[in-house]
């Protein structure tokens, strides 16, 4: 079993889309700060407390920083049996609008 890594001219194509969930696993200031539309902030330490709030029929797409964290906690959903892709070389790979709050 493995996961896809996504680049950054991908990530677009899921963004709004149904039965798509883009998770930012920063911090809340970081996320505040900046991030991509529709993706919701789930810091990676709090993962495991609401991993089970998480659909495992929905495609669940995470991302960090540099894409480091979001290639752990692709690796650990997987292995329990979500659909998971991964944003390669993280929010530093995105090139398009973030939005801020």
């Amino acid at each position: 079993m493995s996961f896809d890594n996504i680049g950054s001219n991908e990530i677009e194509h899921y963004i709004g889309k149904p039965n798509v969930t883009i998770i930012d696993l920063r911090e809340p200031r970081e996320y505040a700060s900046g991030h991509i539309p529709t993706a919701i902030n789930i810091p990676y330490e709090d993962l495991d407390e609401y991993k089970n709030k998480l659909s495992r029929k929905e495609l669940i797409i995470f991302y960090c920083e540099r894409g480091n964290i979001s290639l752990l906690a692709a690796r650990d959903l997987l292995k329990e049996g979500y659909n998971i892709k991964s944003l390669y070389r993280g929010l530093n790979s995105y090139k398009g609008t973030l939005t801020r709050r």
